[in-house]
């Protein structure tokens, strides 16, 4: 009797084990490290995006420490944000871990600043999808909703004015999906002309990008509109359409 209730028990336990890592939440990992400009907005993204997580039902790691950037390290994140990453901040072994990680179906997501980062790393600019070209001071801009169907942008119709720092791009890829315009006449400072993408996504070497332009102000990342667009984003990036 013993046995088949010790039988009985080991059963219960596995099947329970089972279920339990069969509903365990996506990890995502923030990725802060700044190697020029340091955005006063940073400590505000990862705020945000702990308080997302914990709302959304996903887990989070944020650090500035570039050594998580190994090819075992990288495995347990269903998506990386860089956060307002700028300069140069990953090594050469650090890149190809990185690369692997996308290569094997991961996600990235880029907010603001990562677009100013890693200058001299071709892969790079093609899965970001374009790199920072100056920009004029904060203001009012008008975006364009390009795609309305998208998870990053359902919940905006037609137009979204907003204020930010807005930047200008060059070596844009024009293989990534556009979401966001921005409307030149509608502020000054503008070097784009009319094709001017401000939030974009793409399939990209095996994975999934997603990069916003917003995300320069503090303010920002307490907007539930911008933070409905990130998560949007997000979700995409992690492969939950």
């Amino acid at each position: 009797m013993k046995s088949i209730f010790f039988k009985a028990f080991i059963f219960l336990f596995l099947s329970i084990s089972f279920f339990s890592c069969g509903l365990q939440s996506p990890k995502v990992l923030v990725f802060t490290k700044t190697a020029g400009f340091r955005h006063g907005s940073i400590e505000s993204g990862v705020m945000a995006l702990e308080k997302m997580a914990k709302e959304k039902h996903f887990l989070i790691d944020t650090t500035a420490n570039s050594a998580m950037f190994t090819e075992a390290n990288l495995k347990q994140y269903k998506a990386v944000v860089f956060l307002n990453t700028t300069g140069d901040i990953l090594n050469d072994e650090e890149q190809k871990a990185f690369e692997k990680y996308i290569k094997s179906g991961g996600g990235y997501v880029g907010i603001h600043a990562a677009a100013d980062a890693e200058y001299n790393w071709p892969w790079y600019n093609k899965l970001v999808g374009g790199y920072f070209n100056g920009h004029p001071k904060v203001q009012k801009a008008t975006l364009q909703v390009i795609d309305s169907t998208h998870l990053a942008t359902k919940m905006l119709k037609g137009t979204w004015e907003k204020v930010d720092e807005w930047y200008n791009y060059k070596d844009l890829n024009r293989d990534v999906n556009v979401l966001l315009n921005l409307d030149e006449k509608s502020y000054n400072g503008g070097k784009n002309g009319d094709y001017h993408p401000m939030a974009w996504y793409h399939d990209y070497d095996g994975g999934r990008a997603f990069y916003t332009g917003l995300g320069h102000t503090n303010v920002t990342f307490k907007n539930p509109v911008f933070l409905e667009h990130l998560y949007g984003g997000l979700k995409y990036a992690m492969g939950e359409e």
